[in-house]
């Protein structure tokens, strides 16, 4: 059973950057899809980026493509967020989520996952 769980996150003006990341607790990890959501106020939650545990191509929202930066550390079982160029629109809670998988691209799509974090706020200012 798989346990994941965000750090980072917090405030910053727009243009800035920060940094979520996202440990899992995994007994088999080379077999899970991870992926980062956000959820706005008042909005639906939306997929950011996934990627497949020991894979090197992570899949992208077009929203953040060119400033987002999904990586991973595949023996701490961690993935990371970097967020570059951060926008007031990027204010959400960001989430970390798992599912089983057997190869990438993974998912965007929030149903496909089943395993999620307590989430991260980020917020940025204009």
């Amino acid at each position: 059973q798989v346990e994941v769980v965000e750090s980072g996150g917090g405030s910053v003006e727009a243009g800035g950057s920060l940094l979520l990341s996202c440990a899992a607790s995994i007994s088999e990890y080379s077999r899970y899809c991870m992926g980062w959501f956000r959820q706005a106020p008042g909005k639906e939650r939306e997929g950011v980026a996934a990627i497949f545990f020991g894979e090197s191509t992570a899949n992208y929202a077009d929203s953040v493509k060119g400033r987002f930066t999904l990586s991973q550390d595949y023996n701490a079982a961690i993935i990371y967020l970097k967020m570059n160029n951060l926008r007031p629109e990027d204010t959400a809670i960001y989430y970390c989520a798992a599912r089983t998988d057997y190869g990438g691209p993974c998912p965007l799509d929030v149903n496909a996952y089943v395993k999620w974090g307590p989430g991260a706020q980020v917020t940025v200012s204009s």
